[in-house]
């Protein structure tokens, strides 16, 4: 038996987390959920937004699953999605970016993975005020760090029989420090000669994705650039409802949505949980119950393209629960 963090999290995040509970159960999946509550939700019962045993469970349980959180813009709480990343080392956060037959796009056949460095960068938090009119970020990369994060993508681009790995950068303008990335992912790429490598500018990539996002395969990236396109990937296939996202580190897991906690539609049971059951899938695969993310998989495939139980945001009427009992409905017919 697996026994797995849940974190409900803010927002739309207790009723989407409950379905797609509800769905993997539907597989028979050996699972034991321990709910634990961070966020919002957690500070008015708790007064903290991360209480100690969250992380406590996380380490106990090495995987978690967890709704959305609200972080507040400009002031408040930093992020919880940043505070776990650092307090469990989870220093590769990968985004499948993938179409699926029934999700309006403007594009086909794309199916690409984000590799994103999580611990580094200017997202480390090391910045201050230079008298009252300037503000100033600290920028770190580390070898250690650089090298952890394109061996990640490489190992991945092995296992999953992908053929190209893309190292994106402005090594042209910050010689250090992308400039060190580059360096390692040139010397890296040299041990995986089956594996096609290139190197592109971050603004030069984004131009590539819009233009032909079909021919890339596996990007890898610092963490501000892959924060940004990761969005920009998702917004190729349809949105962040349709984009999973995982953090794995050396010892844990967390399998997350990464859209925001919606709090207007709260309560409502509207809410796509898409992106919710795809972060299940590949936390399923994780713990090797592949049959059970197959299942799930062809099941959501096929009520998307079919478009007659599907919610609000891809055109149609369905409420979160409907949509999920018809993906029930096939698993169980199949």
């Amino acid at each position: 038996m697996h026994i797995i963090t849940l974190i409900p999290g803010d927002g739309i995040g207790p009723e989407i987390i409950r379905e797609t509970v509800r769905l993997i159960e539907s597989t028979g999946a050996d699972i034991k959920w321990e709910i634990k509550e961070a966020g919002n939700s957690a500070f008015l019962k708790h007064g903290d937004v991360l209480p100690y045993d969250v992380l406590e469970s996380i380490k106990n349980n090495r995987v978690a699953l967890k709704g959305p959180i609200t972080t507040p813009v400009g002031d408040g709480f930093r992020s919880i999605n940043v505070l776990l990343r650092k307090e469990l080392d989870l220093y590769s956060n990968l985004r499948i970016i993938k179409n699926y037959k029934g999700v309006p796009s403007r594009y086909e056949n794309i199916d690409l993975v984000i590799v994103r460095e999580n611990t580094e960068d200017l997202y480390i938090g090391i910045e201050h005020m230079i008298g009252d009119d300037a503000a100033e970020s600290i920028k770190i990369f580390t070898r250690k760090g650089c090298e952890r994060i394109v061996r990640f993508a490489f190992d991945y681009a092995r296992k999953e029989n992908r053929k190209k790995v893309t190292a994106v950068h402005k090594a042209n303008i910050m010689k250090m420090t992308d400039g060190m990335f580059l360096s390692i992912a040139r010397t890296i790429s040299k041990e995986y000669p089956e594996i096609q490598f290139e190197e592109m500018i971050v603004d030069a990539m984004c131009m590539k994705l819009v233009q032909s996002p079909e021919v890339y395969d596996v990007l890898v990236l610092p963490n501000l650039y892959g924060d940004i396109i990761s969005d920009l990937c998702a917004g190729l296939v349809g949105g962040l409802g349709f984009a999973p996202g995982v953090n794995i580190g050396t010892e844990f897991a967390v399998f997350e949505a990464v859209h925001g906690s919606a709090p207007d539609i709260a309560g409502k049971n509207i809410a796509n949980p898409t992106a919710l059951i795809l972060s299940a899938i590949q936390m399923l695969r994780f713990i090797n119950e592949k049959e059970s993310a197959l299942k799930i998989e062809n099941a959501m495939a096929a009520v998307l393209e079919e478009g007659k139980t599907v919610t609000r945001d891809i055109g149609g009427t369905a409420t979160t629960s409907a949509y999920v009992d018809e993906i029930i409905n096939h698993i169980l017919e199949n």
